[in-house]
């Protein structure tokens, strides 16, 4: 008789008796999609794995430790049929036949009643892969076809435009793209971008995601936004409101982590204040993936057993300052300034007369993660005169502490080339 490609079918198990048949290692993967549908299991098995034997004492199966009998397969609407005995496998699907029970074989998928597709989830959708030519079935190739649909779907390359049917209300994610590379992005931030109408974004935010975006979207510069009567925040926060209840699925990408140093908060209550959801996406903060980027561990053993991030914007001497200076230099770890660089000169006085010494290292990396990534190395006495000499400009991460020493790129970029003087 000639194959026939399956029929491919969601089944709604919840509430309805499955029975599974072995014990084993393949009962082990299939067991918990079972137990997510909803589905009645009973296991028929002298025997199981530890993690199996773990889901039946935790009531979330019925276990029969013994061999398959006759009968077993009485009121089941699905089976799956997984022993190492094949007699017993055998037996066991031509009860199913004759109940009219579809059935799954692990030994022999030619000639179960059943297959089971590969599958993988993300953002409310099941994806699943049968193969269609039974002589040509090969699981590694179908799991990779899943994987790749899933993490395409997952990251944003690979975009299922959303056909809204009914409104779905304003919506705004706040999206930390990372400390620039465009691949440190989350997944989930992908896929927000993917699915976007509009996206505000912020020059440090990952510039080259954007020429990836479909060209119905508006990309909007967050510092190009009108002001008028309004402050730089407010209007943007503005910007998000309008865009918002015009029925746009609005995405701000902002560099890093929204909620370090990048004002996501402020964001976040303003939409609250108007009613709007807002979802937040954490990011890679450049605090801490720029150092290592540059071959900079913030801790290490025996080293720096802790790390603090501090924002440099505001001079040390300055009356707007909340940062407590002479606490921060009678630490021993690692300290991370964040938008220090016009500000380094002070900031190093001021650890150094805080009891720092003179000598700590220093390490600038400028663009971080991206292409233009460099770093200079100073102490904290030499790296005012460091900074002017090196021309090193914003956005640039300052590592302060021994670490600066620690890693392969010490006094130079994580290949060994020197860029500037200690």
């Amino acid at each position: 008789m000639a194959a026939h490609p399956a029929y491919p079918v969601g089944l709604r198990l919840a509430g309805r008796r499955v029975v599974v048949v072995g014990g084993g290692q393949v009962a082990q993967r299939r067991l918990p999609a079972l137990l997510a549908a909803g589905a009645d299991v009973v296991l028929v098995s002298p025997s199981a794995t530890p993690s199996v034997e773990a889901m039946a004492d935790a009531g979330e199966l019925t276990w029969h430790r013994r061999r398959y009998a006759d009968g077993d397969l009485t009121d089941a609407w699905y089976a799956l049929i997984a022993t190492g005995d094949p007699e017993a496998n055998a037996r066991a699907s031509a009860e199913a036949e004759a109940h009219r029970v579809w059935c799954v074989r692990s030994d022999n998928a030619d000639v179960a009643t059943a297959l089971t597709p590969a599958t993988g989830h993300t953002s409310g959708v099941t994806v699943a892969v049968l193969t269609t030519e039974l002589a040509e079935r090969d699981p590694r190739h179908t799991a990779a076809v899943r994987d790749a649909v899933v993490e395409g779907l997952r990251d944003g390359t690979l975009v299922a435009p959303q056909h809204r049917t009914a409104p779905e209300g304003p919506r705004v994610a706040l999206v930390g793209g990372g400390p620039g590379d465009p691949d440190l992005i989350t997944v989930r931030g992908r896929r927000l971008l993917a699915e976007a109408d509009v996206v505000i974004a912020d020059r440090l935010g990952p510039r080259d995601l954007l020429a990836e975006l479909p060209p119905h979207v508006e990309v909007i510069d967050a510092a190009k936004i009108p002001y008028g009567r309004f402050m730089a925040q407010e209007a943007i926060n503005n910007a998000l409101i309008e865009h918002a209840k015009a029925g746009r699925a609005v995405v701000r990408l902002k560099g890093g982590d929204p909620f370090v140093f990048g004002r996501g908060m402020e964001e976040a209550q303003a939409l609250a204040e108007a009613g709007i959801p807002c979802t937040v996406v954490p990011g890679i903060s450049s605090s801490i993936s720029v150092p290592s980027a540059a071959g900079i561990p913030v801790t290490h053993r025996g080293v720096a057993h802790e790390f603090t991030v501090v924002s440099g914007h505001v001079a040390p001497d300055d009356e707007r300052s909340l940062v407590d200076w002479p606490a921060l230099a009678r630490l021993r770890g690692t300290l991370v300034v964040l938008m220090g660089v016009d500000k380094i000169g002070a900031i190093a006085a001021a650890l150094v007369a805080g009891g720092r010494a003179p000598s700590t290292p220093v390490a600038l990396v400028q663009e971080g993660t991206t292409a233009a990534q460099r770093r200079v190395d100073a102490t904290l006495e030499t790296v005012a005169e460091t900074v002017v000499r090196e021309e090193v400009r914003p956005p640039a991460v300052i590592v302060i502490g021994d670490v600066v020493e620690v890693g392969p790129g010490a006094h130079g970029d994580p290949h060994g080339d020197p860029h500037g003087d200690r």
